[in-house]
């Protein structure tokens, strides 16, 4: 199937292209957020079949995430919503609102001039799909990172989100399901020192080392690539 395409950046500005797949056996509705109080992309949600591909064209420099909706629907007044990820604009589009956690997350800052990108992909809101970002061109480091493995698969009864059919279709982080400082970060834990890996933190990392499993998590977590790559992000890897 040949990718749809949404282009955001003027003539001749540096931009860096996403190819958002959907290697899941079922559709997704990906959407993206842009950070920073800068403006959205022309495209901030969008419907994606099983095995299909979207590119997407962003202007750097540019901060912002992505994630996966599923078991979506539009009920008989036109209102689009998901089980899982879903924005609470009642379309297909998010208009800048984020996803309800928990999400699997992938975020990105991109650099002007062909500079340092950051890029992750993160727990700390908690899991729904296996995902993986894959750096394309680009001159230094420039190394893949995902979370390949279903956390649902060993997610703890108390942080399971379940669907019509009694399935898990997404796990909670413990600061969703438990809201306490230790596992938030906040309060006296809010530095990086104080609040350390936890039993639920070590679970996730144990599934994906190169996830953020709770928001310290910066060492083994944070990549970086130089040089004006394009990126592969592809749920269900």
């Amino acid at each position: 199937m040949e990718p749809n395409t949404f282009h955001v950046c003027n003539s001749g500005a540096y931009s860096t292209t996403f190819t958002i797949t959907n290697n899941c056996a079922f559709t997704i509705w990906p959407a993206t957020l842009t950070g920073g109080g800068t403006s959205q992309l022309s495209s901030t949600g969008f419907e994606l079949p099983s095995k299909a591909s979207s590119t997407l064209d962003v202007q750097a420099p540019w901060s912002g995430r992505f994630w996966a909706r599923s078991q979506c629907s539009i009920d008989t007044y036109g209102k689009f919503t998901c089980a899982i990820g879903d924005c609470g604009s009642g379309q297909i589009s998010c208009n800048g609102a984020g996803g309800t956690p928990p999400v699997s997350l992938v975020e990105f800052t991109l650099a002007a001039n062909r500079g340092l990108d950051f890029y992750d992909v993160s727990l700390v809101d908690g899991f729904n799909l296996p995902v993986k970002v894959t750096p394309q061109g680009g001159l230094k480091g420039c190394n893949t990172s995902s979370c390949p493995f279903d956390v649902n698969t060993i997610c703890p009864s108390n942080f399971a989100i379940k669907g019509s059919d009694g399935s898990v279709i997404a796990c909670k982080s413990a600061c969703l399901a438990l809201n306490q400082p230790q596992y938030c970060c906040t309060g006296p834990f809010a530095s990086p020192d104080k609040c350390l890996p936890t039993h639920y933190s070590i679970m996730f990392k144990n599934q994906c080392p190169q996830a953020y499993s709770y928001a310290y998590d910066d060492k083994s977590s944070t990549f970086t690539c130089s040089g004006g790559a394009n990126y592969s992000i592809t749920f269900c890897p």
